[in-house]
């Protein structure tokens, strides 16, 4: 499910995207995706295993209790050992099924303290994005980094560096944040139910108007991840895409002086190469 070589945009390798024809997930690029993949894995296991008995056991009963097998049917109605086994047998299924889902559920839920704060509003059919602590920079009387995220239309994406097929994923502005930090997104909306997700994060969160919600990741490999929106949020449901760069510690602190300082928010390949003097911002 990796892009080829050739896929790059702006400086930075496309990992996270739907590929044609393809099927499972993408690849993990947090530790909250290895939990979620591998715990589709553990119960396609117990699926398939319970799956095969099932299909065995009837076409067992089949041969062995059909009419010609078995001319005089036996007469009782109860089975205790049989009736208590199918019913302990799934409780422990299920015991054994949430001693590993309840820890990543929990995982997913409980907000770490964070290295980077944005607020996400959905609206119709857009992204909004306010980066209300941005990790870098101590000034609190500073504007906040802000912008809208649009969908690039199919003669805008090589203008941007994105590639044809990028076309319902990429978008003008992208939310770039530091490889390694944990950034907790504070999720909401402006007029209906939207979805923010990232599927190589393992993360989704619905926007709902009038509330406030929350999400967390870290990712720890730098490059381009698309995501959409989630949930059906009216006739362009399809066209709000989400486009996440996430870039080293020293072009992230490059991205934020710039964006500070001129209002330009749109990564470059000259923020990706800018040394940039962490201890001085």
């Amino acid at each position: 499910m990796f892009l080829s070589g050739a896929a790059f945009a702006q400086g930075l390798e496309v990992v996270g995207q739907p590929l044609p024809q393809q099927t499972g997930f993408q690849p993990a690029a947090t530790e909250l995706a290895r939990d979620l993949q591998g715990l589709d894995h553990l119960l396609l296991i117990i699926i398939t295993v319970i799956t095969i008995f099932v299909t065995a056991l009837l076409i067992w009963v089949m041969i062995r209790f059909n009419q010609k097998a078995n001319k005089s049917p036996s007469t009782f109605t109860h089975n205790t050992p049989l009736e208590v086994a199918w019913t302990v047998v799934p409780i422990l299924i299920l015991f054994f099924i949430g001693a590993f889902s309840l820890p990543v559920l929990f995982k997913q839920q409980e907000i770490p303290v964070a290295d980077v704060t944005i607020k996400v509003t959905g609206a119709q059919w857009y992204w909004s994005y306010e980066y209300t602590d941005d990790g870098v920079t101590a000034d609190e009387a500073a504007d906040p980094i802000a912008f809208d995220s649009f969908l690039l239309q199919r003669d805008q994406l090589a203008q941007y560096g994105y590639e044809p097929n990028q076309y319902l994923l990429a978008t003008d502005t992208a939310v770039v944040v530091p490889v390694g930090k944990t950034v907790v997104m504070n999720v909401t909306a402006a007029d209906v139910i939207h979805s923010w997700k990232i599927p190589a994060f393992g993360v989704m969160q619905d926007a709902v108007p009038g509330r406030l919600a929350q999400l967390w990741f870290s990712a720890e490999r730098e490059g381009i991840y698309f995501g959409q929106c989630s949930e059906l949020c009216g006739k362009d449901h399809a066209y709000m895409p989400i486009t996440v760069k996430v870039v080293s510690e020293e072009a992230y602190a490059a991205w934020v002086a710039k964006a500070r300082s001129t209002g330009d928010v749109l990564l470059s390949d000259a923020d990706l190469a800018a040394p940039v003097d962490l201890a001085s911002n």
